[in-house]
């Protein structure tokens, strides 16, 4: 084969593996629009097939491995025994996992996994993603609040865990220094960043009362860290209870203002009508 007749082979098989990878871009294309088809109806396990096929036909398609991982998430169901729903979670993490490794600071596989932990009581881990989030995007209240839930979550399960244990129930007031101390040590660091975490989101957006809301309960796991200071215990509860007014209040004036809105437009209709007949008149 002479020099021309192997660059004409070269260029041949070049075209064709364009053609093919074109090809196979398009399919899967049509691969991911038929996913997200049967995800919004509620059609995981169909939803799944597709966005593999798209994954497998085009790797570099982002959107598709998103999707994949979050039709996993979708069956997962928090605290259900068996297998096959630990399945669900341990593959939508490493479906995150796997856009995280394109794309580091992506947000929704960030916020996807630490979710997944969250709700699988890993808290150690949820905060370690949540705190990436944070790093990715610092301006979000939301992340904030999570890890101060999570914070909240792991001290409340801890402190009820010791309490049990010398026939206390959660909310009941310690009696003896060392199981305070036992407490202060175990969660006091934790109480501390999750204030600090509720603080930031409440600063990031005013009116969040459900930050409100986790605060006046951290406040009073904070009461169980006085040792043999009934005073700063006594103005923990205080301090938790003006939590719970200022949330109360927020969630109110919220309801007020959507009344209003919903009410205006009702009036702006009605204004409408009556100009509508005035004009027919």
């Amino acid at each position: 084969m002479n020099r021309s007749a192997r660059l004409v082979a070269v260029l041949a098989v070049a075209a064709a593996m364009l053609s093919t990878a074109g090809c196979n871009k398009l399919r899967a294309r049509d691969q991911l629009n038929q996913g997200v088809k049967a995800y919004k109806n509620a059609q995981y396990e169909q939803a799944i097939g597709h966005f593999k096929d798209a994954v497998r036909l085009d790797d570099k398609l982002k959107v598709a491995k998103l999707y994949l991982a979050t039709a996993y998430a979708q069956q997962y169901v928090p605290d259900a025994p068996g297998p096959e729903n630990q399945r669900n979670a341990d593959m939508a993490i490493a479906e995150y996992k796997s856009v995280l490794e394109e794309d580091a600071k992506n947000l929704n596989s960030l916020k996807g996994i630490a979710y997944l932990y969250m709700n699988m009581k890993r808290f150690d881990d949820a905060r370690e993603y949540y705190k990436k989030a944070i790093d990715a995007d610092p301006n979000d209240p939301e992340t904030y609040y999570s890890v101060g839930v999570i914070d909240w979550s792991a001290v409340y399960k801890d402190v009820a865990d010791r309490k049990s244990k010398v026939g206390l129930k959660v909310d009941d007031p310690l009696k003896g220094r060392q199981i305070c101390e036992e407490i202060k040590a175990a969660d006091g660091p934790r109480i501390d960043e999750g204030m600090k975490m509720l603080q930031d989101a409440m600063d990031k957006r005013q009116d969040y009362d459900d930050a409100m809301a986790y605060m006046n309960l951290i406040y009073r796991r904070k009461a169980d860290t006085e040792c043999n200071d009934p005073e700063a215990a006594a103005q923990d509860i205080k301090a938790a209870n003006d939590w719970s007014d200022k949330a109360m209040a927020a969630r109110k004036k919220k309801a007020e203002e959507a009344a209003k809105k919903t009410s205006g437009g009702i009036v702006l209709e009605q204004s409408r009508s009556q100009q509508d007949q005035q004009n027919q008149n």
